[in-house]
């Protein structure tokens, strides 16, 4: 069911395009979700995940929001339909935080998108979000590209593992700020090493692990890499 909850008119993009809330089903039940429409040319449909559920990660999380801006907004020349959702157990999303299931509500939301527009789809996801991104879509036929911003690789005192990588053939980016906190860059660039073709690490300077100060230019590293990735009009 889709509900029209803010018009929201953008320069170079018709009247139309607007923001609606949607109610997709998952594994757990309803999640909670948001549709930002795109151009009516738009030759893919994105999906955002947000961060750590107890960390207070949400759809409307600074980092998602921008990622979804710089997919989404005339400015940045994709003009995608993007959208957001809520894991299970945040905000509107039936069921309880796993930590691992979630890889479950992404597909959900990726086959909906799928089958809403018949599009290639294009997964990022920041922090939890990423790791979960890339579990989930790794091995989807109708993902055309992974981004995973801030991917953490040390929490809690652990290094975190994603061995499942060295089999992952979809085209990826790791973008990461040099001074994040759960991700030294030389833990990082291990993680890509592990990871097969094709693949991109970025890292950019003065960026912590929220891209503090420094969120343009991840929608720049961003929105690059997936125009020159995805052979993108310029």
């Amino acid at each position: 069911m889709t509900t029209t909850i803010e018009p929201v008119e953008a320069p170079g993009i018709a009247a139309s395009a607007m923001i609606h809330g949607v109610n997709l089903t998952g594994p757990a039940g309803r999640l909670e979700a948001l549709l930002n429409e795109g151009a009516p040319n738009a030759r893919f449909a994105a999906l955002v995940c947000h961060p750590h559920p107890i960390g207070g990660g949400s759809m409307h999380n600074k980092v998602v929001y921008h990622a979804m801006k710089a997919m989404n907004a005339p400015l940045w020349g994709l003009g995608w339909p993007v959208l957001r959702f809520n894991f299970r157990g945040v905000g509107l999303s039936e069921g309880d935080h796993d930590g691992a299931s979630e890889t479950g509500d992404v597909n959900s939301a990726a086959d909906w998108l799928e089958n809403e527009y018949k599009l290639p789809i294009v997964a990022v996801g920041f922090s939890f979000g990423a790791a979960m991104a890339l579990k989930a879509c790794c091995s989807q036929t109708t993902v055309a590209a992974v981004v995973a911003l801030g991917l953490p690789t040390r929490a809690d005192g652990r290094d975190c593992r994603y061995s499942f990588l060295q089999d992952c053939t979809v085209p990826k980016l790791f973008l990461s700020g040099d001074r994040d906190q759960f991700a030294p860059p030389a833990h990082l660039a291990q993680v890509a090493e592990s990871a097969s073709e094709p693949k991109q690490l970025v890292l950019l300077p003065r960026a912590d692990h929220f891209f503090t100060g420094e969120l343009e230019p991840m929608q720049s590293a961003l929105t690059g890499w997936l125009k020159e990735q995805l052979r993108c009009p310029q």
